[in-house]
């Protein structure tokens, strides 16, 4: 990836930034790691995560060898073109402000009409500038969280996106069902992350429609049966 001024300063900081998830993900899992992390498997093949999600886990490790899917396509895009074009992306991020008027002419925008990287860029803005870093979708796919009025969000991370760029570089990125993901690339001695959407508890604590799809309750029978074949065929899970 040649890089510019911009990216060969970044780049000098590139062993004091420790890449980190460049989206905030409800039910994200940065605050578990503590507690997840010793249960890594000592050595295994592959890594696994089908639900990516904000991808506490995989920057926490930055497998050499790994495979990251999501159902959501605008989510895969944001991590396909920072692995790919993350000099375009910053140029569109440092073209943004933190107000209420681009907050709504950003959003109003149909991530699938503009350029890839804009598409990223946007996601990224939205997603740091929006009520409480939500994501969520209403039943036609479209992003629908309103402006949160922070002071000074951090939405344009040149060292972070570099550091996480460097690592998503490793990965096969994937858009596809995890069923889809896991059948296809599960095998023997393989790691699998799975951190599927929750079950909500209540009627306003519904983190599940990050696709317009959703995910039920029967999902979840079909996950654990899932869990159970990758048991089966050797995988740690």
């Amino acid at each position: 990836m040649k890089k510019n001024g911009m990216a060969e300063q970044a780049t000098e900081k590139e062993n004091c930034i420790q890449a980190g998830p460049i989206l905030k993900w409800a039910g994200g899992k940065t605050q578990m790691l503590g507690d997840l992390l010793p249960k890594v498997p000592a050595s295994y093949g592959r890594y696994i995560e089908p639900f990516i999600g904000g991808g506490a886990m995989f920057f926490a490790l930055k497998p050499e060898d790994a495979v990251i899917a999501d159902s959501n396509p605008e989510l895969i895009n944001v991590y396909k073109e920072v692995a790919e074009n993350v000099d375009k992306v910053i140029s569109y991020l440092q073209q943004y402000e933190n107000t209420q008027e681009m907050f709504y002419n950003v959003r109003a925008l149909d991530w699938q009409a503009l350029p890839k990287a804009e598409a990223a860029a946007r996601t990224i803005y939205l997603n740091k500038t929006c009520f409480n870093g939500l994501y969520l979708v209403n039943k036609k796919g479209q992003f629908n969280v309103p402006f949160g009025k922070y002071k000074a969000p951090n939405f344009c991370d040149i060292e972070g996106l570099y550091a996480a760029s460097q690592v998503l570089q490793k990965a096969n990125i994937v858009c596809d069902d995890y069923l889809t993901v896991l059948k296809k690339y599960a095998r023997q001695g393989d790691f699998i992350f799975l951190d599927p959407p929750y079950l909500p508890v209540s009627e306003y604590a519904d983190f599940k429609r990050y696709t317009k799809e959703q995910f039920y309750e029967e999902d979840h029978v079909e996950l654990a049966a899932e869990v159970q074949r990758l048991q089966e065929l050797g995988c740690y899970v």
